[in-house]
């Protein structure tokens, strides 16, 4: 076993919750999000804004074919045209338009599944990684989420908190970093909150071009606060990258360790490409950083991940 690997399976070992919620679980650490966890949320709405944290699905998303990966491809069957043109054999003048998208699940802003990321072919709650097949997750399939994503949000702006407009790729996040941010903000993390993490990367590729930003290099969470985001019982972690931990990342020859410690042991919600920019803005604007987050998945049977529209609501 290389160093590497032992670093790995060290912190896998240490933060494991598997049986923590019984030998059947297949929610996680959104277990964490209770229904007093939810009506404390609700306490969080002052002024009825809502904030969408999503980018739109559509052909200028931040796909550039790596790993096979694309923008979606959104496709008409039916238009108004047809409408116009008296094409449509509809009775009494009614007409329609009909359209479908061709996407990968987590070409945008998207949840991981907690059967997308395996160590050591297990996934979370020691479940056998091949219980996920060409036809579908049998187990951990993100359809299970689909009624629990309602809780307190926290924005930890790192960006605004370093004062810069987008942290540079390869930095890494420490815990030092979340707990201070947190402090300026005047906000504490508690057990079932979804912390929200801006580095301001996304931002800078709306404005800029994408580049590199989809499987490139970027900012993210340090691997070594696998033992922050444990200890604090948060139900989910999100970021404005598109994978959440630093790249390259920290450790010789890995490959997202942190995800290998996150999803299949700690069974924690992971979520990507979220756009954070609005938010942060009226965060810095009202000095209010938390309010309640509603993100439900789209409840697609045996996925291994969704896209979402989350919602910030003050």
């Amino acid at each position: 076993m290389t160093k590497t690997e032992e670093i790995i399976q060290e912190a896998a070992r240490k933060y494991r919750n598997w049986g923590k919620w019984g030998p059947n679980d297949q929610l996680g650490t959104l277990n964490y999000i209770t229904p007093e966890k939810i009506v404390e949320a609700s306490r969080m709405v002052r002024h009825g804004k809502v904030i969408s944290c999503a980018l739109p699905f559509d052909e200028r998303g931040p796909q550039t074919g790596a790993w096979g990966r694309v923008n979606p491809v959104h496709t008409f069957v039916l238009t108004g045209t047809d409408a116009a043109s008296g094409k449509q054999d509809m009775p009494h003048g009614i007409g329609a338009a009909d359209d479908f998208v061709s996407m990968f699940l987590q070409c945008g802003t998207q949840w991981d599944a907690l059967a997308h990321i395996y160590d050591n072919a297990k996934m979370w709650n020691g479940y056998d990684a091949a219980r996920v097949t060409s036809r579908g997750a049998e187990l951990n399939g993100i359809e299970h989420m689909a009624s629990r994503i309602v809780t307190r949000g926290v924005l930890l702006d790192i960006a605004r908190f370093k004062g810069v407009e987008a942290l540079k790729p390869g930095y890494a996040i420490s815990e030092e970093d979340l707990t201070q941010c947190a402090a300026r903000e005047k906000v504490k993390i508690g057990r079932g909150d979804a912390v929200l993490i801006r580095t301001g990367q996304l931002g800078h590729g709306k404005k800029h071009g994408w580049g590199t930003f989809a499987a490139g290099d970027a900012p993210g969470l340090s691997f070594y606060t696998a033992g922050w985001l444990h200890r604090t019982e948060i139900a989910a972690i999100a970021s404005d990258t598109w994978g959440c931990e630093v790249r390259p990342n920290e450790l010789p020859d890995a490959f997202q360790p942190l995800h290998q410690v996150m999803i299949p042991n700690i069974g924690l919600l992971v979520g990507e490409i979220f756009d954070l920019e609005a938010l942060g803005e009226d965060c810095a604007a009202d000095g209010v950083y938390e309010f309640m987050f509603v993100a439900p998945p789209l409840p697609i049977t045996g996925a291994v991940g969704s896209p979402v529209n989350p919602q910030a609501i003050k």
